[in-house]
């Protein structure tokens, strides 16, 4: 069925997953033996790393014979989910349903229109828990019409990444990474990357970063402590957990632009000061560190944002 899938696909699902892991050499210039390299999730053909989890749940329903024959599916969705669905919708011939806030940004919103997704807008002021709300609503009003894939609590998200990115990243590093650090949103990257990387080496260090308060600019990324919890999150699992100012990301995306030439989205951002926090505590401690992290996206659908022009 795989192998059909991807025929269907024209070559849209090979091209996921391999993805450059990239060394942040001017950010660690000041701190001897601290590597840090980040995952250039961008690299995927929808241009984030929920290709990866989309395309998992996406194979899974096809396999189990949830999808196709009119029957679309339906998702709640920050943005790179939902553009993950929606060019698979179109490679594979199903139609997407989509509950998104309404501010995310204008370029998320030229993707989903590009690819033809059919998007219901909610409130942003209920963030990612509204249009979750929403998408529960139409799936049980029209159970026949979709299938709710429901990114926050199905196991395949995680377990594209225990499949996927955890190999990639030891491979990468030749089995010399001493610390890993995602972003939680759905959770799936940080849960899958790592149940993996400690089967490969119980020493790892797995810390999850989240944004430190429920109003935040953190795109795609839940604040635990008063968001609706993905099913698929399980907070024991991070040796720690680090909460991030969303000030904090935009100063370290500019940062990356300015001193690296790289350009990365707030989230990925935002895991990069995470990594440069604890590289400057292994450092002080007289530690070395190899510390992989994950880029989620790029910064061309945030090129928009007032941030880049400030200061």
């Amino acid at each position: 069925m795989i192998a059909t899938a991807k025929a269907l696909g024209n070559g849209t699902l090979d091209r996921i997953g391999n993805t450059p892991l990239i060394r942040l050499e001017r950010l660690t210039a000041h701190l001897p033996g601290i590597q840090i390299l980040g995952k250039a999730e961008w690299a995927n053909p929808g241009g984030s790393v929920k290709d990866r989890a989309a395309s998992a749940i996406v194979l899974d329903a096809q396999q189990r014979g949830l999808l196709g024959d009119g029957r679309g599916l339906l998702d709640a969705t920050s943005g790179n989910t939902g553009i993950a669905y929606a060019m698979l919708g179109a490679a594979l011939g199903f139609p997407v349903t989509l509950c998104m806030p309404s501010n995310v940004s204008p370029e998320r919103k030229k993707y989903l229109s590009a690819y033809g997704a059919n998007v219901v807008w909610t409130n942003p002021a209920d963030g990612s828990d509204g249009a979750i709300r929403k998408a529960r609503e139409l799936a049980a009003a029209e159970p026949d019409l979709y299938y709710y894939a429901d990114q926050y609590s199905n196991d395949e998200n995680w377990k594209a990444h225990y499949r996927t990115t955890a190999n990639e990243i030891w491979e990468q590093t030749e089995g010399q990474v001493t610390h890993f650090i995602a972003g939680l949103g759905t959770s799936g990257t940080f849960m899958g990357t790592t149940r993996r990387l400690r089967e490969l080496n119980p020493r790892i260090r797995c810390l999850s970063m989240q944004p430190d308060s429920p109003f935040n600019g953190l795109e795609g990324l839940k604040h635990m402590a008063t968001a609706i919890v993905p099913k698929i999150y399980d907070a024991s699992l991070a040796d720690e957990n680090i909460e991030m100012p969303t000030e904090t990301a935009y100063s370290m995306a500019k940062r990356l632009a300015r001193n690296q030439g790289i350009l990365v989205g707030v989230s990925a951002a935002a895991a990069v000061a995470a990594a440069l926090q604890i590289g400057e505590e292994a450092a002080a401690a007289g530690r070395e560190a190899v510390i992989a992290t994950i880029l989620c996206d790029s910064a061309e659908k945030y090129m928009s944002e007032r941030f880049w022009q400030e200061g």
